[in-house]
């Protein structure tokens, strides 16, 4: 089992989604049974593996989908969609119902673990996941019941969304980015609720899985300084100023930490 304070550590190309996701979950809920998202994973991997395994894409992508919302029934949560447990793995594998990200991550999990290629691609306000083999990858929607997208409506939804793909592509989002994501989730709608400890929480964690990651620090950083906790605000600072390269964030940092001090005087 992954603890969640090594994730942070590791490379992220061993990072076990499946294992970090649980430890996320059980951050929330120690109690909580992640056995049948275990078992799930392991039944999906071997009736994969005991069947010939197809070459292109397309049938990947197909296969998997026929597993994972077919057989499991897994699909996006579209009647309650801010239900924060569309963001928790073990409840996900309960529940059958997700947000992208969380979704995404299950589809992508599976097909690494047969030795297939997969990714999450970054929409804006979407996730995709591409599956590759052969000469053409194939698009899927694991909020849309797994169902095939062209390439023209992966880039209808990113126009919904506010924004198109740089040069044809979507970014690809890589372990950690994932875990990021689907953190960020909550802390958002943790954030529009008014729950600031909350929040805290979930900034604090996403930090521990993504030290090196500027941005969330500075966010750690302002709820703190609104909950009053201006010596870990300070604390929250310097761990930014010591990950990031950039000169000019560097100066706004020492300027920040500069007016904390002269508050607490």
């Amino acid at each position: 089992m992954t603890e969640l304070g090594t994730i942070g550590l590791m490379d992220d190309g061993d990072i076990d989604l499946i294992e970090a996701c649980i430890a996320l979950s059980l951050a929330d809920r120690p109690r909580g049974d992640a056995s049948r998202l275990r078992h799930l994973m392991q039944n999906w991997a071997i009736s994969l593996q005991r069947e010939n395994a197809p070459a292109n894409g397309q049938a990947r992508a197909l296969r998997l989908a026929g597993l994972i919302a077919g057989d499991g029934g897994f699909t996006g949560d579209t009647a309650d969609y801010d239900n924060p447990l569309n963001a928790d793995l073990v409840a996900v594998a309960t529940r059958g119902c997700g947000l992208p990200i969380a979704l995404s991550i299950l589809y992508v999990a599976l097909a690494r673990r047969v030795g297939w290629r997969a990714d999450a691609l970054s929409l804006p306000g979407h996730v995709l996941v591409e599956v590759h083999g052969g000469s053409t990858p194939a698009l899927i929607d694991p909020f849309e019941h797994g169902s095939s997208v062209t390439q023209a409506r992966a880039a209808d939804i990113a126009r919904q969304g506010g924004g198109m793909p740089i040069g044809g592509r979507f970014p690809v989002l890589g372990n950690r980015q994932m875990l990021v994501r689907l953190i960020s989730n909550q802390a958002s709608r943790a954030r529009l609720a008014g729950d600031v400890v909350r929040a805290l929480t979930l900034y604090e964690r996403l930090t521990i899985v993504a030290p090196q990651m500027s941005a969330l620090w500075w966010e750690r950083s302002r709820l703190e300084q609104r909950l009053g906790r201006m010596g870990a605000a300070r604390a929250s600072l310097t761990a930014m100023l010591e990950t990031t390269h950039d000169p000019a964030l560097g100066a706004r940092i020492r300027t920040t930490l500069a007016a904390l001090a002269r508050s607490d005087n």
